[in-house]
């Protein structure tokens, strides 16, 4: 599997910065990701590190060198992420759960998947095209859905402004989580996962107009969309966070990392995500069959 991939995370104009961002890898898959804690809640960056470590330490744990199932390792993993942030707050006896947005993209083989919960984004470019596009859990991105498909709106849409979520990690009751593909890249796609300090202050159309100079290195491309936001967010700019990755195709791994495959054929660039004492086999199994038998009882 080869790829380059580029990651950057900038302050902004507030007082500290609640995203997170990494990506791990074998010789044969793949993980990146972006989580965004939510203010307003506490310890923001708590929950979006944690959500990124859950994912990290399935990934070690499930990719020998690939994953068995890559659409139900994210599912999964998102969902007992979620479990995480809630006995985190019980054990920390908090007021409120912290909680977080996330976006999650896996690749291997020739393939890709990825999941989110919240309006961490995904956008995916192929040749100059959108292939690709996460759609945001907001009612703003609900209401104009229904609009596109001549459903009418949600009714009081009109009065939540971009940052108001139906759905998140952390949330009292069961998030959301999308998951989409596979998808078979063609070499050259680029996949960029963002946070919402990205894609608040750009177009869509900025963003793959960029993505798309593939005469331009990607590490250049990001740094151009993460300024021009920076730029336009003025003082008071969110956070912007981005993992961008260019697909070469399979073959022997050509990463574009400082980032060696350790004994056990296993690189990541998330803190804390190297091994998975954190997460205990048993509580993982235990949250993964419970998973598991609640969507059962659901599509029954």
């Amino acid at each position: 599997m080869r790829f380059n991939v580029f990651q950057v995370s900038r302050k902004g104009g507030r007082e500290k910065n609640e995203d997170r961002m990494g990506y791990c890898y074998t010789r044969d898959a793949g993980l990146f990701c972006v989580a965004d804690g939510m203010g307003g809640h506490p310890e923001g960056e708590v929950a979006s590190q944690m959500a990124l470590q859950t994912l990290a330490a399935l990934f070690q744990r499930e990719a020998k060198p690939r994953l068995p199932d890559a659409q139900r390792y994210l599912t999964d993993g998102v969902l007992i992420a979620h479990q995480q942030l809630l006995q985190y707050a019980k054990a920390k006896k908090l007021p409120d759960t912290p909680r977080t947005t996330v976006v999650a993209c896996v690749m291997q083989g020739d393939n890709c998947y990825w999941a989110h919960c919240g309006d961490s984004r995904l956008y995916l470019v192929r040749q100059g095209k959108l292939i690709a596009r996460t759609r945001d859990h907001s009612y703003i991105e609900l209401q104009e859905a229904l609009q596109r498909h001549g459903s009418g709106g949600v009714s009081g849409a009109e009065k939540f402004n971009r940052n108001v979520l139906f759905t998140c990690l952390g949330s009292p009751g069961k998030p959301m989580v999308d998951c989409q593909g596979p998808l078979r890249l063609e070499k050259g796609d680029r996949m960029l996962l963002c946070s919402d300090g990205l894609w608040s202050y750009l177009s869509d159309e900025e963003i793959v107009a960029r993505l798309a100079l593939e005469e331009a290195p990607l590490a250049e491309c990001v740094l151009d969309l993460v300024e021009q936001a920076l730029r336009k967010g003025g003082p008071r700019c969110d956070n912007v966070t981005v993992v961008a990755v260019e697909w070469e195709g399979e073959g022997e791994l050509e990463a574009n990392s400082a980032q060696e495959l350790d004994e056990d054929g296993f690189a990541t660039t998330i803190q804390g995500g190297e091994s998975i004492e954190s997460l205990d086999d048993v509580e993982i199994e235990r949250e993964v069959r419970e998973i598991n038998e609640a969507i059962h009882r659901t599509r029954k």
